[in-house]
């Protein structure tokens, strides 16, 4: 279904006394860490979000990324973070082929995927937390921003639900970067605009982005989660059936009974491995979908898959390069 749709809670008992005593008496600079900006002459700063604000008195030194995909709007901005939260893919490596040019050879500290470890957390001395991708509860970002400034999604958008441009701005802000924020989020909208004037057999398409089933249902993603925003911004639709499914959400599920409702113009397959892509294709009630025996069926794998999960500054430019012509050729 989705890297994120796992439950997610922290033991937050006696929590916030044990970061506040391992944050004692640390120095939070460092001569070593690359900021990758002149922006110090813009702090102070105050950056909104929707579990309040974050006040960020100088130029962040040592930058935690504790959102599942945080690191690349961070590193678009020559900031390597001193901490990356894993999420999926090689467990020694969180840089992606889209983003090792900015990471270098920066080797940072790997956070677990699960529970916020706020010791650990603490024990990086951050004078940032970005975790606008984190889906952090409101008690997760009170003990956090007793560590340092923290900044989470911003005030009107879900859990996991920030668009690349929000993500970018919020994260160019926090970092004293603003200007540089509106320059790559308008160097990418440019590369949509470009793809929709040479591709514009996609305009008008539905799409179901889907995947494995899950205890005999089988995921979707609905029009505003950010995996979707990529193929509505090339001029394709999700069907309003299924957004009504999902309601709330970022993502529903049909049962076995109903798979007729995946079926669109282009049936989207996210597939994260050979073992997933397999079931897929050995499923019969998938294999007897319109979309699948016409050959309108596509599978999201690889790096093209890595990148769509991460729906970012960095990736998206890779992205439309990789998966936009096999999208198209099957449109065509």
């Amino acid at each position: 279904m989705s890297i994120f749709t796992h439950g997610r809670r922290a033991t937050l008992a006696g929590a916030v006394s044990l970061v506040l005593l391992s944050a004692c008496g640390t120095d939070s600079s460092s001569d070593d860490d690359d900021s990758g900006g002149d922006a110090g002459g813009v702090f102070p700063v105050t950056v909104e979000h929707t579990y309040g604000k974050a006040e960020i008195p100088e130029e962040p030194q040592r930058v935690v990324s504790l959102g599942y995909t945080e690191q690349d709007a961070i590193l678009a901005f020559g900031v390597v973070p001193v901490a990356v939260r894993y999420a999926f893919g090689p467990e020694d490596d969180v840089f992606f082929p889209w983003a090792d040019a900015a990471a270098g050879d920066a080797e940072p500290e790997i956070m677990p995927r699960t529970e916020v470890d706020f010791e650990a957390v603490a024990a990086m001395e951050p004078d940032l937390i970005m975790a606008v991708t984190a889906g952090l509860t409101e008690e997760e970002y009170d003990t956090l921003s007793q560590i340092a400034p923290t900044v989470v999604e911003p005030e009107g958008f879900k859990a996991f639900g920030t668009p690349w441009q929000e993500q970018t701005l919020i994260t160019g802000r926090a970092l004293g970067q603003e200007d540089r924020a509106e320059e790559l989020v308008a160097e990418v909208e440019a590369r949509f605009e470009d793809a929709r004037a040479d591709f514009p057999q996609l305009d008008g398409r539905t799409f179901t982005l889907s995947g494995t089933s899950y205890e005999g249902e089988y995921p979707f993603h609905a029009s505003e989660d950010t995996r979707s925003r990529f193929f509505v911004d090339l001029g394709m639709t999700v069907r309003p059936e299924l957004d009504e499914i999902a309601g709330e959400e970022f993502y529903g599920t049909v049962s076995r009974e109903e798979a007729r409702q995946l079926e669109a113009d282009v049936l989207l397959f996210q597939s994260g491995s050979p073992e997933e892509r397999a079931g897929i294709e050995g499923d019969p009630v998938l294999s007897a979908l319109p979309a699948v025996e016409e050959g309108r069926a596509v599978f999201i794998e690889g790096a093209d898959y890595d990148a769509l999960q991460f729906v970012s500054v960095l990736s998206l430019p890779y992205l439309l390069d990789s998966l936009l012509p096999k999208l198209a050729d099957v449109v065509g």
